[in-house]
């Protein structure tokens, strides 16, 4: 890392939100990171030098995944809004690493795609048609609404439904529309990728 150096001396492919934008998040080090989050330096060192030395004090981070607001907040440089948003990530990324996949609803009939999505759909006024994104496991990964119609029509493109099931790694798409007209649900297809 350069020394005395603030992040606007840094040529613009070498700053870390360029690098991000250009090659990814995994291009990037532990530090590029936190300064990323940190957002700026102080008047005397670089976000770059400031998230280095943060994660300096801490061994790194499994150590600063355990700080407290007060520990990080005695680093010289970080105040309360920089420690804050570091917790905040730090919380993030504890919950998407407790994300439990065994109590994702499972659809093994037609029947329960249509119990699934028929509370939010039951009473609405226009056409609505919905797209339940399931994983080999036919457990629901995504509920998406894909196109809303009128009274008794709805119409949707099969790029949109497709594009979502790409997004989300999908093995199986059920798609369902309501009847405004009364409180009818009908699951159209079942489609298994290969």
């Amino acid at each position: 890392m350069r020394e005395n150096l603030m992040i606007k001396d840094f040529p613009e492919d070498e700053r870390p939100r360029e690098r991000f934008i250009r090659n990814g998040p995994e291009s990037l080090s532990n530090h590029e990171l936190i300064a990323i989050l940190l957002r700026t330096g102080t008047k005397d060192e670089s976000v770059l030098q400031l998230a280095n030395r943060l994660l300096t004090s801490f061994e790194g981070l499994r150590m600063l995944k355990d700080a407290t607001l007060d520990e990080i907040t005695a680093i010289k440089g970080i105040g309360r809004a920089k420690a804050i948003q570091i917790l905040a990530a730090i919380e993030i990324g504890r919950r998407i690493a407790n994300l439990n996949y065994h109590d994702r609803y499972v659809i093994r009939s037609p029947e329960d795609g249509a119990n699934y999505v028929m509370n939010d759909m039951r009473f609405l006024t226009q056409e609505h048609f919905v797209c339940l994104y399931l994983n080999t496991k036919n457990q629901v990964l995504h509920k998406k609404t894909v196109f809303i119609g009128s009274l008794n029509a709805s119409i949707v493109h099969p790029r949109e439904v497709f594009k979502e099931a790409l997004k989300r790694s999908a093995a199986a798409v059920i798609c369902l529309h309501n009847h405004p007209s009364g409180v009818r649900l009908q699951g159209v297809s079942f489609q298994r990728f290969s």
